[in-house]
């Protein structure tokens, strides 16, 4: 099989690192990015050539055009782009502040929009390309005290769902990797931010807390395969769940959700009435 050449976000450590770790290991080269890329030394120093460090931090939209010109004028080309850079914003809707909701949607998703646009142009000209995205079980089923992070995930998966046809005709592949929990350092304080609480919530964050402190929390790097897989596939899907808790969940959600839009489908049909001889402008 032919090398492929990773431009990964977010590789200094979770996921990212463990993911460039793999390609690297298998003979494939990787573009390794991060806010602090002395976190890669390491790896630079085992791998050489075929490792490119970059320092890169998704929310500085002046970096980014430059830093995935840079990867692509060291390889020559780019093949899989891994958007992995992300973190979670807890709290209650209401105790949200929106000052931070913005910095958290500047990363998960605008970050990621910047890396996607950045790369296309380069994708297109080669008429191949694989746009993978870490999105997460959140993305598809909202729980109280993350809906933040649900909120991001969500927007990630709209985009993607809307990116795959739109350049599908130029050979390039989009797939969302959709993670349940898993025993990374997404707990840490880096990728996790707590917003003050209210009284009102402090049983319900207790709660919640409780129970994420019961989950079993899987091991990321079981993942590798599936990712590799996913890479290698003619055919990858637009989404693939990592872990076993993600489709057990959706069967739930979207079962339930099916149930309510039946439920109400006559007041649903009742509201769309008829509008005289309206036409909607073309495009």
């Amino acid at each position: 099989m032919a090398e492929k050449i990773w431009f990964i976000t977010g590789a200094s450590r979770g996921f990212g690192r463990i993911w460039a770790e793999a390609a690297l290991a298998r003979g494939d080269k990787v573009v390794a990015t991060a806010r602090d890329i002395t976190a890669l030394s390491d790896l630079a120093a085992r791998h050489g050539d075929a490792m490119l460090p970059l320092r890169l931090d998704v929310t500085d939209a002046d970096a980014v055009y430059p830093v995935v010109a840079a990867a692509h004028r060291h390889f020559g080309r780019l093949d899989v782009v891994l958007n992995n850079a992300g973190y979670a914003l807890v709290g209650a809707i209401e105790e949200v502040d929106e000052r931070d909701l913005r910095a958290e949607l500047d990363t998960n998703v605008f970050g990621m929009l910047r890396v996607i646009q950045a790369a296309l142009p380069y994708l297109r000209a080669q008429r191949r390309g694989h746009i993978l995205s870490v999105s997460s079980v959140a993305g598809l089923v909202a729980h109280p005290i993350s809906g933040a992070y649900n909120m991001s995930k969500w927007a990630v998966e709209a985009m993607h769902e809307a990116l795959a046809p739109e350049v599908a005709p130029f050979g390039i592949k989009v797939t969302l990797l959709e993670p349940g929990a898993y025993a990374t350092d997404f707990a840490s304080a880096t990728s996790l931010q707590i917003t003050p609480g209210l009284d009102i919530y402090a049983e319900l964050r207790r709660q919640v807390f409780a129970a994420g402190a019961q989950m079993a929390f899987g091991d990321p790097n079981a993942t590798v395969p599936a990712v590799l897989a996913v890479v290698d596939a003619d055919a990858p899907p637009l989404r693939l769940f990592l872990g076993t808790e993600g489709l057990k969940v959706a069967r739930t959600a979207y079962a339930a959700r099916l149930a309510t839009w039946e439920a109400w489908e006559d007041v649903s049909s009742a509201a769309q009435g008829r509008a005289p001889e309206h036409r909607i402008a073309s495009l």
